[in-house]
């Protein structure tokens, strides 16, 4: 299974003056969702740091075709893909039942060592996620991002 579902509820905080979803929260969504996906998959993000890996963001997209507001129930898809050095997670956000897309996105993560050196995933962490991964899209999205 390659993609995962996590739920995030608008709080009050979430939302701007016009009682919208702030446009850089869903940035902290994508979050949400990412470290939803890496748990279901059977270990967490402070595992993975622990064991010296570290999975900065190296690039972020966000389109915003609707705005979520205060107490909608959000459902943040997500498909990851992978080479032997990056992880590509594309979101897609809606309102719980509802099939219109009110935002999309991705985020790039680099694969380095604590000391910020790029490094291929260790065999243990290759082994739990690259079975839940479909095949690399993030050049794509980058070539679609570019056009819009």
């Amino acid at each position: 299974m390659a993609a995962g579902t996590y739920l995030h509820r608008v709080l009050y905080g979430d939302t701007d003056q016009m009682g919208v979803v702030y446009y850089a929260n869903y940035l902290r969504f994508f979050e949400g969702a990412r470290n939803e996906w890496i748990r279901a998959h059977g270990i967490t993000y402070a595992e993975i740091e622990a064991a010296g890996l570290m999975l900065p963001v190296i690039e972020a997209h966000v389109r915003y075709a609707r705005p979520a507001r205060y107490d909608d129930l959000l459902e943040i898809a997500t498909v990851v893909s992978a080479t032997r050095v990056r992880l590509s997670f594309r979101y897609q956000v809606r309102k719980s039942g509802d099939p219109e897309t009110l935002i999309e996105g991705f985020t790039v993560h680099a694969s380095v060592t604590k000391a910020g050196r790029p490094t291929r995933f260790p065999p243990w962490l290759d082994e739990k996620l690259r079975p839940h991964v479909v095949p690399f899209f993030d050049k794509i999205d980058n070539a679609n991002a570019k056009e819009r």
